[in-house]
């Protein structure tokens, strides 16, 4: 680490204790919901115990609600929970094959800093117990450990019935919904139960997007997707060439770097004629994107240019994968669109008896799926209304057409990219609540104007410290910190 780079971290670490230091005497004191008149309790299984489900789980409860948490690992955090196997299928393609939910690397920070991803209620401090990570942009053990924090906080574990796997979401006629559902440890035998309401948690980082490459199933080499990527050692000596330019493959390709002989990225995003080689790097290239793979191992791009390769690595994303959910139809995934969804959320003929949280990307996940839920919550008692079916068919149309008139593909219909704010703001309009905090919305700017000057550093090199501040005078308003670094 640069001195620089220290100096900011010495920096942001004083900041937090001398805002916070007199917070030990604060106690924790959930905000209650707002006068509901009338209540109506629902039965309502969640689908996923990550940050999505317990979110749920939380403000569902929060309003009244009877919740079951649906969760078939043996703990919480879904896609925060390191594994580090691999499915013995490297592009999982095939839809037999046993399937690893988690696609985190062993590496992996967050790229965004802990103030602006923690939750609304319950803000993402660093902690001085145990092995705890105090890094403004800690590792993902870190994010898994504060996931328990909040379960432990509001009790949330008692709802999750673990190691239990849903096979089957559907409507029963009379309108109740039914799960069917198998325990993974001793037993065969399927069992199903009625709910009067399914929210739908289970995550959007497990099944693969693979980049369509002419030619690829006659090139000799290897190819793996990113949800199947750990370490680097297995790149050792290897020329690889590396799809995608996400964040994931920002990471990835610098860390294979490291061992690999050559890494040639390839991106729609890479248009120049002449390649060139990354800043600070002799052996990656930046590329456009691949013509063709070839039979002799080579791989072929624009202009006449080739390499051979060992293996291509697809950072390329994910799909949207509902395998359990019955819905006649109603609800589809076409080029990665769910829908038709009213704000994301509900599909207007199923409305509100079912609901999806966590599906727009590009954005600050976790203040979002608070919000979602609390809309959901506040929806099924009764306290906030919904449009007729009728407009909400009319608004998802609306903003389907807007998306195809400014020229969007489907398959960006839930990326948020630049009005993620004004969603959050609208769900909290019908929530009652606050808006988002404005410092929330500029650390969130601030980081992704650092990030692209400085790739490399973002994490330990900034310039908001004055947002950081007003950050963490607001967490010493809501939260005790007995235990900060």
């Amino acid at each position: 680490m640069s001195r620089q780079s220290l100096t900011h971290q010495l920096l942001y670490i004083h900041t937090i204790k001398s805002t916070i230091q007199n917070s030990s005497k604060l106690q924790y004191h959930p905000p209650l919901p707002s006068p509901m008149s009338p209540i109506t309790a629902c039965d309502v299984a969640v689908i996923g115990a990550g940050a999505a489900g317990l979110a749920a789980a939380r403000q569902l409860r929060r309003e009244g609600h009877n919740v079951v948490v649906f969760e078939k690992e043996s703990q919480i955090g879904g896609i925060w929970v390191y594994n580090n196997a691999t499915e013995p299928d490297p592009l999982g393609l095939d839809p037999t094959r046993p399937i690893i939910h988690s696609s985190l690397y062993s590496s992996l920070r967050t790229n965004l800093p802990r103030e602006t991803m923690g939750f609304r209620e319950y803000p993402f401090v660093a902690k001085k117990t145990g092995q705890r990570d105090p890094r403004r942009f800690p590792g993902h053990v870190e994010v898994l450990e504060y996931l328990k924090d909040y379960a432990s906080e509001f009790g949330l574990s008692e709802l999750v019935r673990f190691e239990t796997e849903v096979s089957r979401v559907w409507r029963r006629e009379g309108g109740k919904w039914e799960v069917r559902f198998r325990k993974r440890s001793g037993g065969d035998e399927d069992v199903d139960e009625d709910f009067d309401a399914v929210v739908v948690c289970n995550g959007h980082y497990t099944e693969p997007r693979i980049a369509f490459i002419p030619g690829v199933d006659r090139w000799p080499g290897k190819q793996i997707h990113s949800h199947n990527y750990r370490v680097p050692e297995p790149f050792q000596n290897k020329i690889v060439v590396l799809i995608g330019s996400s964040a994931s493959a920002v990471d990835i390709s610098r860390e294979i770097a490291s061992v690999a002989n050559e890494v040639h990225i390839a991106s729609w995003s890479n248009s120049n004629e002449e390649s060139e080689t990354l800043p600070g790097y002799d052996n990656v290239w930046l590329r456009p994107m691949i013509e063709s793979a070839n039979e002799d191992g080579t791989i072929s791009f624009p202009h006449g240019f080739k390499i051979s390769a060992d293996i291509i690595l697809h950072c390329t994303g994910y799909k949207y994968h509902f395998p359990f959910l019955d819905t006649q139809g109603i609800v589809t995934v076409d080029d990665n669109r769910v829908g038709p969804l009213y704000k994301h959320v509900f599909p207007p003929s199923l409305a509100p008896w079912l609901s999806f949280v966590g599906l727009p990307w590009k954005i600050a996940p976790f203040p979002q799926f608070e919000l979602q839920c609390e809309w959901i919550a506040g929806i099924l008692s009764g306290r906030i209304s919904l449009p007729s079916q009728n407009e909400m068919m009319k608004d998802v149309e609306a903003f389907y057409d807007s998306l195809q008139a400014s020229g969007v593909p489907k398959r960006y219909t839930h990326n948020m990219t630049g009005y993620q704010f004004e969603y959050n703001d609208w769900l909290a309009t019908q929530c009652g609540a606050p808006k988002t905090e404005e410092w929330r919305k500029k650390i969130y700017d601030a980081t992704s104007l650092n990030r692209k000057a400085r790739p490399e550093t973002y994490r330990e090199e900034w310039e908001d410290e004055d947002l950081v501040l007003q950050a963490y005078q607001d967490f010493a308003k809501q939260v005790s910190c007995k235990q900060v670094s």
